[in-house]
Parts: C-alpha cells; sequence; structure tokens
C-alpha cells in the first residue's frame, strides 16, 4: 500500500500540482480502511448495493480527498464510489428538490434541450470565474437524453472543455450523468472520466445507477399530491437551463470537476489497484483470524 502510494504522489507532482505529500498519503490510507462495500446507506432517502469490486468513500473522508486535489463539493455531496474497473470515478449528490414532475420527457427536443444546456453553461460560467475556474463550453452530446419512465431514471452527457482550449477532444474530460427521481429529490450518480474511457465506462455507471434504490416512503411512485412539494421545474431542467440557474448545478461540483479530471484519474486508477490488493489481504488475514479463532474454540471443547 505504501509503495503505491508514494507512486501516486510523485506522479501528482509531476503533474506540476501543489499538494501536501503528507496529506494525500494519510487520506488514501485512510480511505483504504474506512471504505464501504455491500450495500450502503445513502442517509435516510436510499441505498445504493455495490456491485462486486466497487468501494464507496463517505461524504467526511471523500471531501478531504476532493479539497486536497483541488476540488469542491456542495452540500449535496454525498461521497465517492471507486472501483479498479472505471477509469475515473463516480460522485453521489441528493438534491432535495421536491417531486420532479417528468411528463415533459415525452416530448423532447434533443436539440433543444442542448441549446439549454449551453446556454445554463454559459450561466454557469460566471460564477465558475468568480471562483477561479475557468469558463467552459458545451461540445454536443456524448450521450443524448434517455429516460425510463417505469424505473425514473435518466441518463445523459455532454462533452465539455475549457473556452479557447486546442486540445484534441479525445482528451477532454467528461461528466457522464446518471440520476434517479425520488418522493423528495433526486440522487446524482456522476461519472467523471475522459473522452476515451467513456464508452468502456459507460456499462459501469449503468449497473450502479440500477443497484441504487430509494427506500420505501421515499420511492417516486409513493409521492403524495396533497402533502408533497413540487419543483417548480420539470425532469428536462435537470439537463441545464433552468436547473442550471436555479439550484447552481453546472456550477456546483460535478462540472468543476472536469478541471483536474487527468490529475483524479491517475490518482484513482492507481488507487484501484490498491483498494483491490487491500481488501484481498484484509479478507484473507480476516479468515486467517476467524480459523485462528475456531482452532482456539475447539481446544477449550
Amino acid at each position: 500500500m505504501k509503495s503505491f502510494i508514494k507512486v501516486l504522489i510523485a506522479l501528482l507532482f509531476a503533474a506540476s500540482m501543489e499538494i501536501n505529500a503528507q496529506e494525500i498519503e494519510d487520506i488514501m490510507l485512510d480511505i483504504s480502511k474506512l471504505a464501504q462495500v455491500g450495500n450502503v446507506e445513502l442517509t435516510d432517502q436510499a441505498v445504493l448495493r455495490l456491485p462486486e469490486g466497487f468501494y464507496f468513500v463517505p461524504k467526511e473522508l471523500a471531501a478531504r480527498l476532493m479539497y486536497s486535489i483541488g476540488n469542491t463539493i456542495g452540500d449535496e455531496f454525498l461521497g465517492l464510489v471507486l472501483s479498479d474497473k472505471i477509469v475515473g470515478f463516480i460522485t453521489i449528490d441528493f438534491f432535495k428538490t421536491g417531486y420532479i414532475k417528468d411528463s415533459d420527457a415525452k416530448n423532447w427536443d434533443t436539440d433543444e434541450l442542448l441549446e439549454g444546456l449551453k446556454k445554463g453553461t454559459e450561466f454557469a460560467n460566471k460564477e465558475r470565474v468568480q471562483r477561479g475556474f475557468n469558463a467552459i463550453e458545451v461540445l454536443g452530446w456524448v450521450e443524448t437524453p434517455f429516460y425510463d419512465s417505469d424505473a425514473h431514471r435518466l441518463i445523459w452527457s455532454a462533452s465539455l472543455r475549457d473556452k479557447g482550449s486546442n486540445a484534441p477532444l479525445s482528451e477532454q474530460g467528461v461528466n457522464y450523468n446518471t440520476y434517479l427521481l425520488g418522493r423528495e429529490g433526486y440522487l446524482s450518480l456522476n461519472l467523471v472520466t475522459d473522452m476515451e474511457s467513456v464508452g468502456q465506462n459507460k456499462p459501469f455507471a449503468k449497473e450502479l445507477l440500477a443497484s441504487t434504490y430509494f427506500n420505501d416512503g421515499k420511492r417516486y411512485e409513493d409521492f403524495d399530491s396533497k402533502t408533497d412539494y413540487i419543483a417548480e421545474f420539470g425532469l428536462a431542467a435537470l439537463i441545464g437551463g433552468v436547473a442550471a440557474k436555479k439550484l447552481g448545478i453546472l456550477a456546483a461540483a460535478g462540472v468543476l470537476l472536469v478541471k483536474f479530471w487527468k490529475i483524479l484519474i491517475i490518482a484513482l486508477i492507481a488507487f484501484g489497484v490498491g483498494f483491490k490488493k487491500f481488501f484481498k489481504n484484509k479478507n484473507s488475514t480476516e479468515n486467517t483470524n476467524d480459523d485462528d479463532k475456531h482452532s482456539k474454540d475447539d481446544k477449550n471443547v
């Protein structure tokens, strides 16, 4: 574990990024000990049934990692999902917006949605620049918006880049956005990766979305029109436009992560390998301890 962390820190320095080497090392070691597997409770709203090979980093620890390498998070942030199966990582947020009506999905025009996303991004750029980040622009769809009305799941993705950048499209960061609607708001599971890797990572992002469920009483179908708050916007607003202006979604964590995607991908690829080895060793140690305990119990019988 120590050796790969040292390599990771060297890579970060090679990328000319100012970091606190000891802080990074401490965070990585803490993550290797505290990351969760299996069923993860996402506040009182939902449960994430992690597929094999995926690990959840809780909010406080995930926030430490984000801040240590130059990213920001919002109050909605719940944590990170890491895996050596994906190039990148997945952020999880819960937005308590109220119940979002999805009837507008039946009449979507993807060209209009893209235009709304571009306008929303321009609006969010004002805050980005004020906070010291580069303005970004939307280039086009990576995946056109798709809404599963039975499962209340939304997926869409667009390619982004810093305004004025001449870098090849293959080197651009990508946010692959997946959402699950609930009674009081929605969960956002955002895969942060690069253009070259998004194709191979899509199935894992979709698998993770399909493994996320709102609890009884919090589900979309539990909505009570007599008592529940209804959001001031429809489903299409989650793809830009109104939601970007009302909630600052595009100015929050999801898009701000793009600036440091290369650094984070290097970090989490390396850490994914470390995770796999760590949990293998951890499970082996626990099994050995159990065997030793059983042996002692047998002798005492």
